[in-house]
């Protein structure tokens, strides 16, 4: 089993707790797009059938050979096959965790691991020397759905580029009309939640970010 590469592009976050109707009509439909990776969120509502939702995403991104990673919960990678985690903190066992997976994947880098970063770079160093596969700069902007979020200066993306070789993925609040404050900033794709899978039209969404994305 090898670790799928994380792409460069758009990283698609999915809220499980948004109608599932909703959920699978509009994955379904950007998934024909070239979408890089996608993230269930670790957000889930009370009762909500967790397992035939998360067979349900896999099956969807494995037709289009997408990886899929869970958000912060490792333990699930030990029942279904994703490709990997983000963690939202430093996961303070990360070397446990790598060798309780590895016996799961029976080999040593057969997982991508992701690590959300805001402005202190103690961060950026550790995901650096732990092998941290990118790194996920949240939030860009202000956003409903990353309230749990410090804002990110542009400053820091530069300070972490010249710090690590990382790939450089940024989030939060990102539209495409913001998209212009990037110009001058070396990084690998945007991760998004409502801009893609809250709009009526997602291919359309899809579309305008990777335009925008191409002009950076």
């Amino acid at each position: 089993m090898e670790a799928k590469k994380i792409r460069n592009g758009i990283y698609l976050v999915i809220d499980p707790s948004m109608s599932s109707s909703l959920l699978f009509n509009r994955l379904e439909r950007v998934l024909k797009l070239p979408i890089s990776v996608v993230q269930i969120w670790d957000h889930w509502n009370e009762g909500v059938d967790k397992d035939t939702t998360i067979n349900r995403i896999l099956d969807m991104c494995i037709k289009y050979d997408i990886p899929v990673l869970m958000n912060n919960d490792w333990t699930l990678l030990k029942r279904y096959p994703f490709d990997g985690v983000h963690f939202d903190e430093l996961p303070e066992n990360f070397d446990e965790i790598k060798k309780e997976l590895k016996k799961t994947s029976n080999t040593k880098e057969a997982y991508l691991y992701g690590m959300t970063c805001g402005n202190d770079m103690d961060v950026i160093d550790w995901a650096t020397k732990n092998g941290m596969d990118y790194i996920s700069f949240c939030s860009m902007f202000p956003s409903a759905t990353s309230t749990s979020c410090e804002l990110v200066s542009l400053d820091s993306v530069r300070r972490a580029r010249s710090k690590s070789e990382l790939p450089i993925f940024l989030a939060g609040g990102i539209r495409p009309d913001n998209m212009g404050n990037f110009k001058e900033l070396d990084y690998q794709g945007i991760a998004l939640i409502s801009g893609i899978m809250g709009s009526d039209k997602p291919e359309e969404a899809v579309s305008e970010y990777l335009k925008q994305l191409k002009q950076n």
